[in-house]
């Protein structure tokens, strides 16, 4: 079973407008709620790969329960556990006169340590061969050192536990040999606490997780593409064209189509185009990708090997 943890819960508010001006009534043209978090995405993505999932985290408040019953609706498994205040409320604001997006995001309810406690519980309960999807930023009373705990668990019980947060604690888990990293360079750079200007830095720091633990890291670069690496190889690949619309959900649909990948077995080429396309759809749309347009993008895409060998 692939369980995603997301532990600040989000209902995003997408919004167009044609411009947006201080102290006047700005006029929206079109606006979408959805429910968000980057494991609820993967969650989402994965069942429409038709890959069975189970939901957890913290909820809070109606709307809390708003991304409970839409992923229900989905046919997608939950187990939430409930806490104090709301859910937070994120909106990203797409201004087309200037082609510029903004994003506002909410820091969330305030979680107790008891909470945390029942989370952890849940992660004990995980069996071999389960997938744990940990990923996107912690509600307030979640220490970000709980990384290194979960790893721990992860490893004693035979879960491939699989992470996409920025927090710095995640080099704290690679000991632990966690199955899969997926940093964008930002994270990278923020976590060795460099600068990286070159493909080859950035290969450079992703070789470093792999020597230090991690089995597989999965670099996403934007409109540049992803790489991958492992002890095995090192692919590039490249991003398709289209206008950006929306960056908050691609690179949760890069990560979802990718995980769903990995459990039916794909050859790791094809697996990367269909990645980065529906990653890429993700960005050219307001919601997440339906894959409509995923078979046209991966005509765009090439798998590169640099290297077959660290």
């Amino acid at each position: 079973m692939i369980y995603t943890a997301t532990l600040n819960l989000a209902i995003d508010l997408f919004i167009d407008t044609q411009e947006m001006s201080p102290k006047i009534v700005n006029r929206t043209e079109e606006y979408d709620v959805q429910a968000n978090g980057k494991g609820v995405n993967v969650s989402l993505i994965l069942q429409q790969l038709g890959v069975t999932s189970t939901a957890l985290g913290f909820k809070a408040g109606f709307t809390g329960n708003f991304i409970d019953d839409t992923l229900r609706n989905e046919g997608i498994y939950t187990d939430f556990i409930e806490v104090d205040g709301i859910t937070r409320i994120n909106v990203f604001t797409h201004v087309k006169k200037e082609n510029l997006e903004y994003k506002l995001v909410n820091k969330g309810p305030k979680v107790t340590s008891a909470q945390v406690e029942m989370f952890l519980k849940q992660v004990h309960q995980l069996r071999a061969g389960d997938y744990l999807c940990l990923s996107g930023s912690f509600s307030e009373g979640v220490p970000s050192t709980l990384l290194k705990e979960i790893a721990a668990i992860c490893q004693e019980n035979k879960v491939s536990l699989i992470i996409d947060t920025s927090y710095a604690e995640v080099l704290e888990t690679l000991s632990y040999k966690p199955f899969l990293l997926k940093p964008n360079d930002e994270k990278l750079a923020h976590w060795f606490n460099v600068e990286l200007k070159t493909p080859e830095e950035v290969i450079y720091y992703g070789k470093k997780l792999v020597e230090q633990g991690a089995q597989n890291v999965l670099i996403s670069l934007g409109g540049k593409g992803a790489l991958f690496i492992n002890s095995n190889q090192i692919l590039s690949v490249n991003a398709p064209q289209g206008e950006v619309v929306n960056t908050a959900c691609a690179g949760d649909s890069l990560f979802g189509t990718f995980l769903a990948g990995i459990i039916k077995n794909e050859a790791i080429g094809k697996n990367l185009q269909l990645a980065i396309a529906a990653g890429s759809s993700t960005a050219f749309q307001k919601g997440l990708t339906d894959f409509s347009d995923v078979p046209q993008l991966m005509k765009q895409i090439t798998v590169t090997e640099i290297m077959n060998k660290l």
